[in-house]
């Protein structure tokens, strides 16, 4: 399906991060396997990609796979890793063809070296697209991030008074992708599970009980209008109208 264009709000952010909780919740509140409820979720990214677009944000970060979640039972997580892969086959040709640059965060370690090279492979293809980034957290932690972060900067020698905030940022996986300036966490949960930690310290909250497969257009939509309503103000004193 095209992706459309145009929105209705007066300010919209540029980068939104979101935390896809509630697949397994989902599945067994409807007597399901939990891996039904992760390809639910899985299939939700389209619709809720396609309405980004034609709110007009630039940038989407998706919580697919934490660090953490390698505790999971085997077979779950090995469900995880067939879902991506098969994503990667079905959706990759017509995101390229509709303008979705596809970009990782995380750690290649450790997966499954066919999808380390599917992964690669995407993010080759579709890296000089412009009209959404596609920014997929997988095998990602926001403490892994900025130890990683640390060791490379450790490794290229640079001196301690060579680093400054926008130095250290450059090293994060997502060096050179502006902060994000809302994050949406569905399922009901109030924290920020190691999601972008460093990115989102000055990023917008908003929180949501509809579990991840359920969050659709006017979900989104009530997010944005809960965006467009708050006072950014970044540390510093509002200035009298």
């Amino acid at each position: 399906m095209p992706m459309t264009s145009g929105t209705s709000f007066r300010r919209v952010p540029y980068h939104v991060g979101i935390v896809m909780d509630g697949n397994g919740r989902w599945a067994q509140a409807r007597g399901m396997p939990r891996l039904l409820g992760h390809r639910g979720g899985v299939n939700n990214i389209r619709p809720v990609l396609e309405a980004s677009v034609g709110f007009g944000i630039k940038a989407l970060t998706i919580y697919a796979f934490s660090t953490e979640n390698w505790a999971r039972p085997p077979a779950e997580v090995s469900g995880l890793m067939k879902l991506l892969s098969e994503t990667i086959r079905r959706q990759l040709a017509d995101l390229h063809a509709n303008g979705v640059q596809i970009r990782h965060s995380g750690r290649m370690a450790g997966i499954e070296p066919g999808l380390q090279q599917q992964i690669r492979d995407a993010l080759e293809l579709t890296k000089n697209n412009q009209r959404i980034i596609l920014n997929v957290a997988f095998n990602y932690g926001g403490r892994a991030e900025i130890v990683d972060a640390v060791r490379q900067i450790i490794q290229d020698g640079l001196k301690p008074d060579d680093v400054s905030e926008d130095v250290f940022a450059r090293y994060l996986y997502t060096g050179g992708l502006p902060d994000p300036d809302l994050i949406i966490r569905t399922g009901g949960e109030y924290r920020l599970s190691n999601f972008l930690i460093w990115q989102a310290a000055y990023a917008e909250y908003y929180a949501t009980p509809t579990f991840w497969p359920d969050f659709d257009k006017e979900e989104l939509r009530r997010a944005l209008q809960d965006f467009e309503d708050r006072d950014r103000r970044f540390g510093k004193v509002k200035t009298p109208s």
